[in-house]
């Protein structure tokens, strides 16, 4: 990949190769046809999601339960409810798009925190090399090491997380809290990815050359190195999503993540697990298939821009 995009690094400020391999990136994605068609269903997901006030004319938490939604209660899908009612007559359709919304922002709020830790550890490990490498890395081990899902589980089930009193954190049954917990642990793959880049780009010629025209290290870094790494950075991300939303939804279901009445997709299927394997089993398999969905289109998704960003691809 560095042998490629080298010269990027190097061309004028026009801006016509940078835009010439951004569509030579969007023409092979486009070739990916799995990778299209997931992106089509998590954009009409995510708009779902998002519109779902629009969308849904029922609301999620109908506050006071009237007799009529109570006499609602445990339908079948139909064409008036089509994911059904739940054991108090709310319409699961707007819960598991609501639902969907919490675990959309956790995802994404988790990818860009743990690009962001992964990357600027991994950076100044991998062009710094020396003391600092050692340093960074052999903390890197350390958190790597940890038992993740036990050390999640004991961040999450703390009410008022605060480091001994060093910070103040929200708890983990916010959105904001789940996406520190999960970040605590998922930055470190990513910043062994951009390390092992750094240090094999940090020795081609345009690195040195940059060097010779008295760039200083961080400029090299944000300029020269990254544009040329990004291609594990944005697959990594795309991969995180996926992970951090199967993780948000393990702890909600374990009853350590997002809260009731507070919804995500894991604290609904969790609240039904009772019904399996009776007549209520859609309380389970429709955000149950949400989740499955969105896991499966964002792991497709980076399995095209892994390919699209492969300068080994055949173009």
């Amino acid at each position: 990949m560095s042998q490629d995009l080298a010269p990027l690094a190097e061309v004028g400020a026009s801006g016509a190769p940078v835009r010439s391999y951004l569509r030579l990136v969007a023409r092979r994605f486009r070739g990916h046809k799995v990778a299209v068609a997931a992106l089509v269903v998590l954009v009409l997901l995510a708009g779902l999601a998002v519109f779902v006030n629009v969308m849904s004319p029922y609301e999620a938490n109908p506050i006071p339960l009237t007799p009529e939604i109570l006499g609602e209660a445990r339908e079948q899908p139909t064409w008036d409810h089509i994911f059904g009612t739940d054991k108090l007559g709310r319409d699961m359709f707007t819960r598991s798009l609501v639902g969907l919304q919490k675990s959309l922002q956790i995802g994404f709020g988790v990818a860009i925190v743990s690009v962001l830790i992964g990357v600027v550890i991994g950076s100044l490990a991998g062009y710094y090399r020396g003391w600092i490498d050692a340093l960074l890395m052999r903390f890197t081990d350390l958190i790597l090491v940890l038992p993740a899902l036990a050390v999640l589980i004991i961040l999450a089930s703390t009410p008022e997380p605060s480091f001994f009193g060093l910070f103040d954190f929200p708890p983990a049954t916010t959105v904001t809290g789940m996406v520190i917990v999960i970040s605590v642990l998922g930055w470190m793959p990513m910043a062994r990815i951009v390390r092992g880049e750094f240090l094999s780009l940090r020795e081609k010629e345009f690195v040195d050359a940059a060097r010779a025209a008295g760039a200083s290290g961080p400029r090299i870094i944000v300029r020269h190195l990254l544009p040329n790494a990004v291609g594990p950075i944005v697959v990594f991300g795309t991969l995180e999503v996926g992970l951090a939303i199967l993780t948000e939804a393990t702890l909600s279901f374990l009853g350590l993540g997002i809260q009731l009445p507070k919804i995500s997709l894991g604290n609904l299927i969790a609240d039904a697990e009772g019904t399996v394997g009776t007549d209520l089993a859609y309380l389970v398999i429709f955000p149950g298939l949400i989740l499955f969905l969105i896991v499966l289109c964002v792991n497709f998704i980076g399995d095209g821009l892994r390919d699209a960003l492969d300068p080994r691809a055949v173009r």
